[in-house]
């Protein structure tokens, strides 16, 4: 009865460790990145008609709906080679998003441009969630 009970101790214990571990480490900002919200995000389509959207979700996400004019590179399959092939260079207007705050897609796809020397790069951490919370226009294919 004893070792049944110290099992259970032991079981609740990991538990709660679990529950109240941070799910994931996805910053709040990135240096050498512009957060933006929503609302900034079409500002910002609007004033820069040759800005790149890059969906860094999955293929079957972006399929469900993404934002108009988004292309879509999952953060894994960026090389720099590819994003040279969608964009004019280290100056070009750079915008990432995923799926939302606790996704870690978009931040990586961010840390890998700005490290093959891109500059203007924004990051709309607040993602496919937010966009979808605001009522926002999606495109579906």
């Amino acid at each position: 009865m004893h070792n049944l009970l110290l099992f259970i101790l032991l079981g609740l214990a990991s538990l709660s460790s679990i529950a109240s571990a941070e799910p994931l480490d996805v910053p709040d900002q990135i240096a050498g990145a512009s957060n933006l919200s929503a609302e900034q995000v079409v500002q910002l389509i609007l004033q820069h008609p040759q800005l790149v959207l890059i969906d860094s979700r999955k293929k079957r996400e972006y399929l469900k709906g993404h934002i108009e004019g988004a292309i879509n590179m999952l953060n894994t399959d960026m090389t720099r080679k590819s994003l040279a092939a969608i964009s004019q260079g280290p100056e070009s207007i750079l915008l990432f998003y995923c799926n939302g705050q606790r996704c870690l897609r978009s931040s990586d796809a961010v840390r890998k441009a700005l490290s093959w020397g891109y500059k203007n790069i924004y990051w709309f951490r607040g993602g496919w969630q937010e966009w979808t919370d605001k009522r926002l226009p999606v495109i579906t294919k």
